[in-house]
């Protein structure tokens, strides 16, 4: 007995009601179909189906059978599936929530390469830095960086996200160069304003005692304004280097307090739990993941400054 057979043609059996429709439906004589059926119960030594002249109906055991049954089907549909679906079949509607200050700088020409591989792959980007309910919102795929919680939600590292405090040559020459962490106590600090404890390392958690009032002038929700301000002298902010890499190459930024870096957080691909990844996901995620590497592009034109830290 073939006993995947044996288990399409029960289901089939259980869902349209008879042995004709289920034979049907799978191009198979009603004495085959009812032939399975027969050999699934003497291995299972169970009664699944009570058989009248009109219908057929399940007992208990096949009610619960069936149920168990389905599942194990579809896990190998889906893994035969995820084997024969090759990434140059991924097509559709891809929606994709990231962060904004990370997509305006970084997914351009990320989804520009991605399109030009998988050009049937429609995206909607949509940059926000609450964190969407995937699922409830409708996306695909949500960018995330940061510590990720626990959750139903499945993450791919992505990359490796480095954060360094950095200040304006021109401050550090007017105010000093801090050279502890107790020192930024007397420094303006300029705050990214979404950072929290699940999200990671904050400076303001080294000063204990002090308020966020104490810490700085300015608090803001985009790394990257924060940035700009930095070079323009007005501060010391902590900036993960793929916003502030430029700066730190052409020297309109300098790393400081390198010996208290943070530890590198992450960016992460985040998608729903479901049965059967679809390929355009998958070939996002894969092609993301090697598009940056464990060492992104922005970390590699900064090995010199990045050495010490």
């Amino acid at each position: 007995m073939d006993r995947i057979d044996a288990m399409r043609a029960f289901i089939a059996v259980a869902k349209l009601g008879s042995f004709s429709a289920a034979a049907d439906k799978l191009d198979k004589s009603p004495q085959l179909i009812s032939k399975y059926v027969s050999q699934l119960e003497t291995h299972l030594t169970t009664r699944l189906l009570n058989r009248t002249t009109r219908k057929v109906h399940l007992t208990e055991a096949g009610e619960r059978y069936v149920i168990r049954a389905e599942q194990v089907l579809n896990d190998i549909d889906e893994m035969e599936s995820q084997l024969g679906d090759m990434q140059a079949n991924a097509k559709g509607l891809l929606r994709i929530s990231a962060p904004v200050a990370f997509a305006t700088l970084h997914l351009a020409p990320l989804i520009h390469a991605f399109q030009q591989q998988y050009p049937d792959v429609d995206i909607d980007l949509q940059l926000n830095d609450r964190k969407v309910d995937i699922v409830e919102e409708g996306f695909d795929i949500a960018l995330r960086i940061g510590n990720l919680k626990n959750s139903s939600l499945i993450a791919r590292r992505l990359t490796t996200i480095r954060m360094v405090l950095c200040a304006a040559p021109a401050y550090l020459a007017e105010f000093g160069t801090p050279d502890s962490l107790e020192a930024l106590k007397s420094h303006n600090y300029l705050r990214y304003s979404y950072l929290d404890a699940d999200n990671g390392p904050l400076p303001h958690q080294y000063l204990v005692g002090t308020t966020h009032d104490q810490l700085g002038k300015l608090s803001c929700n985009h790394g990257g304004l924060l940035s700009q301000v930095a070079v323009l002298g007005q501060g010391i902010v902590l900036q993960p280097t793929f916003i502030c890499y430029k700066a730190l190459q052409a020297g309109s930024l300098s790393v400081i307090l390198p010996e208290h870096t943070p530890e590198p957080i992450h960016l992460y691909a985040v998608y729903a739990h479901r049965q059967l990844l679809a390929s355009k996901v998958r070939a996002f995620i894969d092609f993301a993941s090697q598009y940056f590497g464990e060492t992104p592009y922005w970390d590699s034109v900064l090995s010199e400054q990045l050495k010490q830290t």
